[in-house]
């Protein structure tokens, strides 16, 4: 199906710097990866390509950085970038064009960030200079503060705004011609995203290069877009619905708690704290955090990016030793490292990263990668994996067709979807949602919301979700910790936290 190309405010003929006629891609005798698909990007421009998820937006901007997904093929079309058919330029060609003249930024911005550098040599290694000068002003450009440490911490003491933005930064090292971006407002904040929005608009004009990115934000279009592209996909299923289901705020209704009577057991965490960089600047990521997530209900963590919400997630995951404080689990304590827990608490708390290509196995299946908690677990018989891994698969609104394919095969939406569905396998009485929903479409992040409110209903899981989309905040989160600088200053009930900190909320 042939994408309609969306004209926003026009802007002056030029030589395109890539033009793409009739492009369409599809793994050799599998599913069509991207349907054949019309793009011209300009110097001076800023294009929005948009879509439901799998649609196939990451795979046109891996193209266009002269890289298909493997065993992908160009089924009809023709793609040229700075002149040159890209998908056919010899490799030594094609390093240097990628080097000096084309910065691609993916979706899952922490898989290219080395995590034993440093921000500031992460930053100007295609600079040509360590200069600390250079790396500051690029990452001031980015809306990043250098004078916070941030230079020199690693990329695990970043928040993942703060990954994107040192990506995006260490892209504009190489002063390119053409900038690539994969959703590069997700997991930000609306006035964040507004700043991001402003500086790609403000890149493109006074450096007269081409930027192409993929989001499925439209706040973000109408405010630095010049034209958007809208890709459909044929083939995009819903996640399952086995009822017909109500509307989002009468499920939030039916699984809230009474204020009154609040249910026993949960997830509980006090005085938390942790700092990084100790020796430098002693920045607190957390501090003397207290956090309560009753039994059976959703519980968000909203607040600025930086504020400390994947912390939080990661230290009540036991993936983060926290500096001082302590967790509680149904009453019983629980220990603050999860190799120290024991295996019936590891199946039972289950994280959902932000950004999960670095922690889906490249070598395995999707079918492997779901099944691995089934067995691991002991939780279905041996001959019933297959069939559990379908119905997993289904549920998050993928087919049992994805089990074939492997994590570089699929889109930023389809890959959060597939650890979503790994997450769920071992049936958990707690998940940890580190913003699930940023890389999927509206129709399908609310299906996903959905389909935790019907689990939740039906089994009594306990959900922890870390999101800026407040209107799904509001839908489906029965409570409400706002972090400000590693500091929980409100929490109670969703409404009355989000009028009475956020009153001006979008």
């Amino acid at each position: 199906m042939t994408p309609e190309d969306v004209p926003l405010p026009m802007t002056e003929p030029t030589t395109p710097l890539a033009e793409a006629r009739g492009l369409a891609i599809r793994l050799p005798g599998g599913p069509v990866l991207l349907p054949p698909t019309d793009l011209t990007l300009a110097p001076g421009t800023v294009t929005a390509l948009t879509g439901p998820s799998g649609s196939g937006k990451t795979t046109l901007l891996r193209a266009l950085a002269g890289a298909l997904p493997p065993r992908a093929e160009v089924a009809a079309g023709t793609l040229t970038v700075l002149g040159h058919d890209v998908l056919r330029l010899p490799a030594a060609e094609l390093r240097a064009l990628r080097r000096h003249r084309i910065a691609h930024v993916g979706q899952d911005p922490a898989s290219a960030l080395n995590p034993r550098m440093r921000v500031r040599r992460i930053v100007t290694e295609l600079a040509g200079t360590a200069d600390a000068g250079t790396a500051a002003r690029l990452l001031a450009e980015c809306r990043l503060d250098p004078r916070d440490g941030l230079l020199e911490r690693r990329p695990g003491a970043l928040s993942g705004g703060q990954q994107r933005r040192v990506a995006l930064a260490r892209a504009l090292a190489r002063a390119p011609e053409v900038l690539l971006l994969d959703e590069p407002t997700a997991g930000l904040d609306h006035r964040l995203r507004d700043e991001i929005a402003d500086l790609l608009r403000e890149l493109a004009t006074a450096r007269h290069i081409g930027v192409l990115l993929t989001c499925h934000d439209p706040g973000l279009v109408d405010r630095c877009a010049d034209h958007a592209v809208a890709l459909t996909s044929p083939h995009h299923p819903a996640p399952r619905a086995a009822t017909p289901e109500p509307a989002a705020p009468a499920i939030r209704a039916a699984t809230a708690p009474s204020s009154t009577a609040p249910r026993s057991g949960g997830l509980t965490a006090r005085g938390l704290r942790v700092t990084f960089d100790r020796r430098r600047t002693g920045r607190p990521a957390l501090a003397d955090v207290d956090f309560t997530a009753p039994a059976g209900t959703t519980t968000a963590l909203i607040g600025a990016s930086g504020s400390g919400k994947t912390t939080l997630l990661r230290v009540l995951a036991g993936l983060r030793r926290p500096d001082g404080g302590t967790l509680t689990l149904a009453g019983a304590p629980l220990p603050t490292v999860n190799r120290k827990r024991t295996g019936e608490q590891r199946r039972g708390i289950q994280l959902v990263p932000q950004n999960p290509l670095g922690c889906l196995n490249p070598a395995r299946t999707v079918g492997a990668i779901v099944a691995r908690p089934l067995t691991l677990h002991r939780t279905v018989p041996a001959a019933a994996v297959p069939g559990r891994v379908a119905r997993l698969l289904e549920d998050v609104g993928l087919s049992a067709d994805h089990a074939h394919r492997r994590p570089a095969e699929l889109s930023g939406g389809q890959r959060q979807r597939v650890a979503l569905a790994r997450a769920l396998a071992p049936g958990p009485e707690v998940l940890l949602c580190d913003e699930i929903t940023s890389a999927l479409d509206p129709d399908t992040a609310h299906s996903v919301m959905r389909l935790l409110a019907r689990i939740q209903a039906a089994h009594g899981l306990t959900v922890v979700l870390v999101s800026h989309e407040l209107h799904l905040v509001a839908a489906y989160a029965d409570t409400v910790h706002l972090l400000d600088g590693g500091r929980v200053t409100h929490h109670g009930p969703t409404a009355d936290v989000l009028d009475a900190a956020l009153p001006g909320r979008r």
